[in-house]
């Protein structure tokens, strides 16, 4: 299949035109611009198993059009980008590791990144694999990088919003020998390109702004490296975690509004970061684009848009559950990045080293001022 949109060059245009226009196919009269959902399990087949669609666990025309939509979002212009799409998040994240590392190798992971990461650090012990720990902030994980065959980064890192050099841990890892994925899933392709950076693999849970409305279970590898990714892909063949054609084409069509989505979100999460941050009570504001923040200075070198959540703590876990249960227009729920702002507490989970009180706000496509009204009253309400 070929993409007019990509061969006439699509590196010079902006974000919401690559967004609407990404991963489309050749026009065809009377056929629909974004084809529907293909369902099925095998196709026609005859002779020699050659071709692009064998078997629905290993191929589908549904994800050929998303995959290719989201490495010209990932890489635009770039050449040598394969994509790959998974059933959600932790099967992309879970394909890059176990399919990069064998009984003997060493993995640093971040000690201060996405809650299910100790479970996966259990089980790669488990296979005899070495891994190492640094937090994200202050490039710490450089400290533990001598042999090592992989570096995982996430940044900014969730919930805490630490960002690292992107540049400077590519260029040591490197140095060593070592492959680096970056877990992008909160930047979006919009906010951060890692490959961009130098990363080998870009990794993002397609569940949260990337599709935006909380109702598809999606994650993807993009990679430059060939042999590597044969090897995720091969992974993927094997444990069979692939996405639906529903889904994934939910997925697409999700995209068109990425850049629209990704703004509003961006502006208003400013404007909600800044109110926190001149509140009367010291909250411990935590946004990236927040001039004082301490990841500003890097996330300005290396982010196109600062991402949608902005985390604080409160001083007590009954004045946090207080101030969520206060609010009117942002549901009390996991995940971010959907059009409906959510706000948790996050201890409540347990696998974040957290305070009881700290809150993490996923700042959705509401109207800035009525998000900030809500904010302020719930925080008035819950102090008393």
């Amino acid at each position: 299949m070929t993409n007019s949109f990509e061969e006439a060059g699509s590196e010079g245009v902006g974000d919401g035109t690559r967004a609407v226009r990404a991963g489309l196919p050749e026009p065809v009269k009377h056929e629909p611009t974004l084809p529907g959902p293909v369902f099925a399990a095998h196709f026609h087949l005859p002779g020699d198993p050659t071709g692009p669609y064998t078997y629905g666990r290993d191929e589908n025309p549904t994800w050929t059009h998303l995959e290719r939509a989201i490495g010209e979002l990932e890489a635009p212009g770039q050449d040598g980008v394969e994509t790959l799409v998974f059933a959600s998040g932790m099967a992309a994240i879970s394909a890059v590791l176990f399919s990069q590392l064998s009984a003997g190798d060493t993995v640093v992971l971040p000690d201060d990144g996405y809650q299910v990461l100790p479970l996966v650090r259990g089980q790669l012990e488990a296979y005899g694999i070495e891994v190492r720990t640094a937090p994200t902030g202050g490039d710490a994980q450089l400290d533990v990088l001598d042999g090592a065959k992989l570096l995982w980064i996430e940044t900014p890192s969730n919930p805490g919003l630490d960002v690292c050099d992107v540049r400077r841990l590519v260029e040591a890892a490197h140095a060593r020998g070592a492959l680096v994925a970056v877990d992008n899933t909160l930047a979006t392709p919009l906010g951060q390109r890692p490959l961009e950076l130098g990363a080998d693999f870009s990794v993002a849970s397609g569940t949260k702004q990337l599709t935006g409305h909380g109702d598809v279970l999606l994650g993807y590898v993009a990679g430059v490296d060939a042999s590597a990714m044969t090897s995720v892909r091969r992974w993927r063949k094997i444990v069979g975690a692939i996405p639906g054609p529903m889904e994934a084409w939910l997925a697409h069509r999700s995209l068109a509004t990425l850049q629209m989505r990704v703004d509003r979100q961006n502006a208003s999460a400013q404007v909600i970061a800044e109110t926190l941050r001149d509140w009367p009570e010291e909250l411990g504001v935590r946004y990236p684009g927040l001039p004082g923040d301490p990841s500003h200075k890097i996330a300005s070198q290396q982010m196109r848009r600062f991402g949608c959540v902005v985390s604080f703590t409160l001083p007590t876990r009954a004045r946090a559950d207080r101030f969520l249960d206060a609010l009117r227009l942002v549901d009390d729920a996991t995940s971010f990045g959907g059009v409906r702002s959510t706000a948790e507490r996050r201890g409540r989970w347990g696998g974040d080293a957290v305070p009881e009180g700290f809150i993490r706000f996923s700042v959705g496509a509401e109207d800035p001022e009525d998000l900030v009204a809500d904010v302020r009253r719930a925080l008035d309400e819950s102090a008393e």
